[in-house]
């Protein structure tokens, strides 16, 4: 018996760069089975894969690319839909689908496992539920073994219905809710839709098999906000109408959330059908018991925490498309002020100033206002800018720098802050220095999560004055670390003194 990769089976993963695939994509590296991904984009994936994963370029309306990508594979994930698509987004899915299903039966692929939509296939169901399950009878249609699993609202950080949720309860504390807030779903958190279409790699089944999958609770999307404002602590009133048809919402939503209207609309056409489990094979076939609608809310919160934790800013911001400042910016419910400078000395060097950041060497820039700043947070019961530093030349996690508090450290790499002043929400600052060609790059990140209104408005608020107080002070760290020199301590210098 050998241990070689070759002997494992081979699983084709589409949608690899959409919400689902990429948490499906994670969840397969660490279960160490041979993924080999189709996408339209391979260099949108390249940063986030595994080193044995491999990429095929391709699409689902090209046949001829299916061939390749489809052939060796034991098992196939088929996580596509063309919700986004201008044109009649379920002729497409159908041709999709069927290209599909044909390369699959050629390729000899042993079972195709399809994510769809819960809903009554025999109600007069929206065209985007329709085409959902309209997908997965073209798949059996191929002969290949299909497992369909259908899900409602998935809740989790970044998918579709909890960013409009979260959009919706962050910017409207009053909100006039057409019907379709009262219309009943079954939410399920992403970790419990990860672990069923994991689970769908290894059951063992005779022919096709359609199993509807759902979270603990059947709730309404009103209760999903009202969940969501309570969890943090934020007010949320609803007054419904009956006025408000899917194209006046789709609208509506367009101003107030993230979703563009075409994509709106869709989303809504399907909210307007109940989307509740009906029947329990999935849970006499599953070891699995998904998560209440609270605690996936929970779940979401606290692992978008941890998420941003753990991610490098420059990583992210540089797959973006834009390595160098952005100012604004979203990721998630974060807004994201971040910068750069190059400097023609080592990382080492580049690092001392801000390890020596705040106490009685200041901030590099604008220590004055620093200082208002510092009044005012007292002024309402904050610490202000008065603890200092508990040693000027080294740093812990945990240790107290004037306002703020270290939350990561990695000698010579990174320092992250974690605000604990009075705001309308949190907020960090990180510094990130890395080797650049023959010098090195400083990032300077400012992250805040707002909480509701008046946590954008104190965002924009004092963005013009962020923008100066942060370029200056990125400016003043870059200055310090080319001549080696620290500003002297504020004792020493007069207010206003750069």
């Amino acid at each position: 018996m050998t241990n070689s990769t070759s002997d494992r089976p081979l699983i084709l993963l589409t949608g690899a760069t959409g919400y689902v695939g990429g948490r499906l994509l994670g969840a397969l590296h660490k279960r160490h089975v041979r993924v080999r991904c189709l996408v339209r984009h391979p260099e949108y994936l390249h940063a986030g894969i595994a080193a044995e994963t491999e990429l095929i370029r391709g699409d689902v309306l090209e046949p001829e690319s299916l061939k390749v990508a489809l052939s060796g594979v034991s098992t196939a994930y088929y996580l596509i839909h063309s919700m986004g698509s201008a044109d009649r987004f379920e002729e497409k899915d159908r041709q999709a689908a069927k290209n599909f299903a044909d390369a699959a039966r050629a390729a000899g692929v042993q079972r195709i496992i399809y994510l769809g939509g819960l809903g009554d296939s025999a109600a007069d169901l929206s065209m985007h539920l329709r085409s959902r399950h309209e997908v997965g009878e073209v798949l059996r249609s191929s002969g290949v073994q299909v497992i369909e699993l259908r899900a409602s609202i998935i809740i989790g950080s970044g998918s579709l219905s909890f960013e409009m949720v979260r959009a919706l309860v962050e910017r409207l504390p009053l909100m006039i809710t057409p019907k379709w807030v009262g219309i009943k779903s079954q939410p399920i958190a992403i970790g419990d839709a990860i672990g069923y279409l994991l689970a769908a790699l290894d059951l063992e089944i005779q022919g096709n098999l359609i199993f509807e999958i759902g979270g603990a609770d059947v709730v309404s999307y009103g209760d999903i906000m009202r969940e969501y404002a309570r969890q943090r602590g934020l007010r949320c009133r609803m007054i419904p109408v009956p006025v408000l048809t899917p194209r006046l919402s789709s609208l509506w939503l367009g101003l107030v959330t993230p979703l563009y209207a075409r994509v709106g609309r869709k989303l809504i056409d399907s909210i307007i059908h109940p989307t509740v489990v009906r029947e329990d094979a999935a849970l006499k076939a599953f070891a699995i018991r998904p998560k209440g609608m609270a605690q996936a809310i929970t779940l979401a919160l606290r692992n978008e925490d941890l998420e941003y934790g753990a991610t490098r800013w420059s990583d992210a911001l540089s797959s973006a498309g834009n390595p160098q400042d952005w100012g604004g910016v979203r990721f998630g419910n974060r807004l994201v002020d971040s910068r750069t400078l190059h400097v023609e000395i080592s990382s080492d060097r580049a690092f001392a100033p801000i390890l020596r950041i705040g106490g009685s060497t200041g901030w590099y820039y604008g220590d004055w206002l620093w200082q208002l700043r510092g009044w005012l947070d007292l002024l309402v019961g904050g610490v202000g800018m008065r603890r200092g530093r508990r040693d000027a030349q080294t740093l812990e996690v945990g240790d107290p720098i004037d306002c703020w508090r270290v939350e990561a450290y990695v000698p010579g790499r990174q320092l992250r802050l974690l605000a604990e002043m009075h705001l309308p929400g949190r907020a960090w600052l990180d510094f990130e220095v890395e080797p650049n060609g023959s010098g090195s790059m400083i990032r300077q990140t400012a992250i805040f999560d707002p909480l509701g209104l008046s946590g954008l408005a104190y965002w924009y608020g004092v963005y013009p004055l962020h923008q100066l107080v942060f370029s200056g002070m990125l400016r003043g760290i870059a200055r310090a670390a080319a001549t080696d020199e620290s500003p002297p301590p504020l004792s020493q210098r007069t207010m206003g003194a750069h």
